[in-house]
């Protein structure tokens, strides 16, 4: 046996000593034979792994593998470790099946050795994945994504394996292809540019914190324009308000502009900036049959009390001749209603009274009337709640108008039209 407890030199002489066949084909048949012996033997060392101990582990790690141990089996990290039993079982023997054959011997272990590197890869993976999916349940995963970076330590590590599968292959020192990566670089650069932007604008959007995951951003150059779902390596992931996906280079953000609205949601204040026209029409002094109706208004009361002293004083120290309605100072129906937008903001509790822009100005006449600009913050940064409140306003300050005797300015409408038509038919 000369030492060997098995192996297709033994089984050669079997079949000619046994069956009585040539050498040649003994020889042909016996390292059949051990390569089948082989495969059954991986088989079944695959099939022991994947059909006990893989279900051991998973039941321990289950019970026992918290967080990260979760994260292996949600990214079937043990599956594909099992997949290393089969090809050290060939490795190991191998090297006695095939003992008296050196070309069978160094196919096997090239086999196996690339096998081998493949399935590490694919080991790394998965841990790198188990790592990411354990990330993201962390609060600092929104401010730093890594998943960018994952990517491309994926890329690095996978194309070291390319070059150590290349080195198995050829019989050939890693070095060797390595130092021949230099010619390629430019076509390397050019293949993997997306990849390398990418990596680069990764690093920026990290470090500088421009995008995070769940930011609501803005990206009119490529219809962008809802919460970021995915930060990755070649791909920002944005999902719009109509759900539809839009795809993203992460460098784009970098070069081009965009508005984030995390600043909003962080501060817990989203604006109000709207106005609305009165008619110039309809701008007048306050009379005291107004003046008696505003009065009742309890928003309104402590600022007429205040200013009617304030413009009594003023016109009884300039002995101002109150005949003429332009003569001193009096009250206006628009001032008014500014105050009343004033008093009536303060009174409502969706309103951030202090720490933000609270403000209510007249802006420059135009065509279009007179605008009354609110410039306010909602304590709600919800978009639909923050509609609501918005509406609620202006549904209020719109209807409150007549009682300044104020009107909205709008353009003429068709019924408008109409009707001055008719007057002019029935006047001629």
């Amino acid at each position: 046996m000369n030492g060997i407890p098995f192996s297709s030199i033994e089984l050669s002489n079997w079949f000619v000593s046994t069956f009585g066949v040539s050498e040649p084909s003994a020889e042909w048949l016996s390292r059949s034979v051990a390569i089948i012996i082989l495969v059954v033997l991986a088989s079944l060392i695959n099939g022991l792994v994947k059909g006990i101990a893989l279900k051991v582990i998973r039941s321990v790690v289950k019970h026992s593998g918290g967080k990260f141990g979760n994260a292996l089996l949600e990214v079937r990290f043990f599956q594909r470790l099992s997949h290393l039993a089969p090809a050290i079982l060939v490795k190991v023997a191998a090297s006695w099946l095939f003992a008296d054959s050196t070309s069978l011997l160094g196919l096997a272990e090239v086999v196996v050795n690339v096998y081998l590197v493949v399935i590490g890869l694919f080991v790394f993976d998965a841990f790198l994945n188990a790592g990411l999916v354990v990330y993201q349940h962390f609060e600092i995963s929104k401010r730093l994504p890594l998943k960018g970076l994952a990517q491309a330590l994926k890329i690095i590590i996978n194309a070291t394996g390319v070059i150590f599968v290349l080195s198995i292959l050829f019989d050939k020192s890693p070095l060797y292809f390595i130092s021949g990566l230099g010619a390629l670089t430019a076509v390397l650069l050019l293949i993997f540019k997306d990849a390398l932007l990418g990596l680069v604008a990764g690093i920026q959007l990290s470090v500088n914190s421009l995008v995070r995951k769940g930011d609501w951003i803005e990206m009119p150059k490529y219809g962008a324009d809802g919460n970021v779902l995915e930060v990755s390596l070649t791909t920002v992931k944005v999902q719009n308000w109509d759900k539809t996906i839009t795809s993203i280079p992460p460098y784009a953000l970098v070069t081009d502009s965009f508005k984030n609205w995390r600043g909003m949601s962080e501060s817990g204040g989203r604006r109000i900036k709207r106005s609305l026209s009165l008619d110039l029409n309809s701008i007048q002094f306050v009379n005291d049959t107004l003046y008696e109706r505003l009065e009742k208004v309890e928003l309104l009361q402590e600022y007429l009390l205040e200013k009617k002293k304030e413009v009594a004083d003023y016109n009884n120290e300039n002995k101002v001749d109150l005949t003429e309605l332009i003569n001193g100072r009096r009250l206006t129906n628009a001032g008014t209603f500014r105050a009343y937008c004033i008093a009536y903001l303060k009174s409502n509790k969706k309103i951030h009274q202090e720490g933000m822009t609270f403000l209510v100005r007249q802006l420059a006449p135009t065509e279009k009337g007179l605008p009354i600009e609110i410039y306010v913050f909602v304590n709600d940064v919800n978009w639909v709640n923050y509609e609501n409140i918005q509406g609620d306003i202006f549904d209020h300050l719109l209807a409150s108008l007549n009682r300044f005797e104020l009107k909205a300015f709008q353009l003429p409408t068709g019924e408008d039209i109409s009707t001055v038509s008719r007057s002019m038919i029935k006047a001629t």
